[in-house]
């Protein structure tokens, strides 16, 4: 019998993270009552990030391309589930996660959709950077964090593009969400049962970083600026 939920995770050097993601999962889907299916994309990993995800059952898969859009798709192309959710290494599931998944994903008024992202800690200098992201998200009027949806529907817009280095995630929700407004379908955010993530790269560039550096989240946003997400994510030693 094929698992309730397939969950695809990308993963660079995340052995001090990936514990705590899977754990979350598992938990969730516990909570839910159902079985899940966990992979891991491996990226370029010279640590334990393997030995541990499978020591906790999760399935691994290799795509060593400098590029986290491919890292997805790896991930997501090797689950067997019809219902998928994305989420990143270094961010965790709350209880009631996977359930609200399972009734949303399967809705017949949603194409899919993302949900509330938390960090792990607050101060004032996240928050005002967080504030430097916020017009983007809400002039684009996505969510994004976990994003959960039918696998059919993932290779009806072609998953995440290849050709972006970075927010190719935001480029996913957006396809996919006009996708689905052309069939009468909406997006939907898992508002109650979304993530909590990592302050790693704010604990490392500084917690004011987006403030003081307004062009970085532009030139993030771009899509292709190689120089800001090799600064920002590939060459980001963890």
């Amino acid at each position: 019998m094929p698992p309730a939920l397939s969950v695809a995770i990308p993963a660079h050097n995340e052995e001090k993270y990936i514990a705590r993601c899977i754990e979350s999962v598992r938990a969730s889907a516990r909570d839910a009552g159902v079985e899940v299916e966990i992979v891991v994309a491996l990226n370029r990993c010279t640590d334990r990030t393997r030995e541990v995800a499978e020591a906790l059952g999760a399935r691994c898969v290799v795509d060593d391309r400098r590029c986290i859009a491919a890292v997805r798709n790896a991930a997501v192309r090797a689950t067997t589930a019809a219902a998928v959710a994305t989420i990143d290494a270094d961010s965790w599931m709350a209880p009631g996660s996977v359930a609200a998944i399972l009734r949303h994903v399967h809705d017949p008024r949603y194409v899919g959709g993302g949900a509330t992202i938390w960090p792990e800690r607050w101060s004032l200098g996240l928050f005002c950077s967080s504030m430097m992201v916020m017009p983007y998200v809400i002039r684009l009027r996505i969510t994004a964090g976990m994003f959960w949806f039918l696998r059919e529907r993932f290779d009806a817009v072609g998953g995440f593009d290849e050709d972006m280095v970075s927010v190719e995630d935001v480029d996913f929700a957006l396809r996919l969400k006009a996708w689905g407004r052309a069939r009468g379908l909406r997006w939907g955010t898992l508002w109650r049962h979304g993530i909590t993530t990592s302050c790693r790269k704010f604990d490392r560039f500084g917690d004011w970083y987006f403030v003081r550096n307004p062009r970085v989240v532009r030139e993030l946003f771009e899509g292709h600026n190689r120089k800001a997400a090799d600064l920002f994510y590939y060459d980001f030693d963890h």
